[in-house]
């Protein structure tokens, strides 16, 4: 089975979501949160730095429990993030 390729949205939505969760830690560790929720700390730790765009749902529940976030804040905060702007590529043959 090969996996599409992410899209520059489905990207750039994980990028807001390690925002979003990484500004929600505030001064907890990402040790004592990553505890808390269940998880590896390298897979906040990728999540956080935006290294995993599409997270699991269970996993993304179990961090926001831990931070005290519902997920209507997080999609509402994902949601609000500037899209990222596509640059279109030339085509081929044409100078730019």
């Amino acid at each position: 089975m090969v996996r599409e390729p992410l899209s520059e949205e489905q990207i750039a939505r994980g990028r807001a979501l390690g925002a979003l969760l990484r500004e929600a830690r505030g001064d907890r560790t990402m040790v004592d949160v990553a505890r808390h929720a269940g998880i590896s700390v390298e897979t906040l730790r990728k999540i956080e730095g935006g290294r995993i765009p599409t997270p699991a749902f269970f996993t993304v529940a179990a961090v926001a429990a831990t931070l005290g976030l519902s997920l209507d804040t997080l999609l509402n905060g994902v949601d609000a993030a500037p899209a990222p702007t596509a640059v279109p590529a030339p085509l081929p043959g044409i100078a730019v």
